[in-house]
């Protein structure tokens, strides 16, 4: 299971009026995520960086089957759901929490998010989509509200097949989230300058 390994940098929670959850790709860990903190505009938020127990959140492809990645999947949505409550009980509001995952913590950040939509302050997701060989419509409820996402992916991507991408969009856009997708033909698995800078303008402003 995954421990309540959490990193921190920037403000604390106490001084911080927004709060970021930074979700690491496989193979990564907590200090990685938290090292492209520099590239966002995020000076005046509380930055929290979960690690994963031997830096994966699960062990298979986000496209196998859920119970093929259990018990480390359900494990990791409990970690980000005692976080978030965490956050919301030192007085930052759910409006003011906002998630930037890559990779593997993309598809993670998604998948909470839309398991538990409501109006947060924004999400970054780099290369992701939602998890299962199928998208469970029945795991996801709730409303957006408004919330701003933005999803920046390559096509092709080894990990990330495009279909599931635009599949989550419009999952995303159903209940209410005001996404904002961009596609490099031909990128290579990573975060490209104009993804930082269009998440930038639109969700860390």
């Amino acid at each position: 299971m995954h421990k309540k390994n959490i990193q921190t940098a920037g403000k604390s929670l106490k001084e911080a009026k927004k709060a970021l959850i930074m979700i690491h790709g496989r193979g990564a860990d907590a200090r990685d995520i938290l090292g492209l903190a520099s590239h966002f505009k995020v000076a005046e938020y509380a930055l929290l960086a979960p690690e994963a127990t031997n830096n994966t959140w699960y062990p298979y492809s986000f496209l196998a089957k859920p119970e093929e990645n259990e018990p480390w999947l359900s494990s990791a949505l409990g970690l980000l759901k005692d976080m978030v409550d965490d956050i919301i009980e030192q007085g930052i509001p759910a409006g003011n929490i906002y998630f930037l995952g890559f990779s593997q913590g993309a598809c993670l950040t998604l998948e909470f998010v839309t398991r538990h939509a409501q109006k947060f302050g924004g999400v970054a997701a780099f290369t992701g989509g939602l998890i299962g060989d199928k998208i469970n419509l029945e795991n996801y409820s709730g409303d957006f509200n408004g919330t701003p996402i933005f999803i920046g992916t390559g096509n092709p991507d080894p990990h990330v097949p495009i279909e599931r991408v635009h599949d989550s969009v419009h999952i995303l856009t159903e209940m209410n989230a005001k996404v904002y997708l961009q596609v490099h033909e031909g990128r290579p698995h990573t975060i490209s300058p104009d993804e930082v800078e269009e998440a930038n303008r639109v969700i860390f402003k």
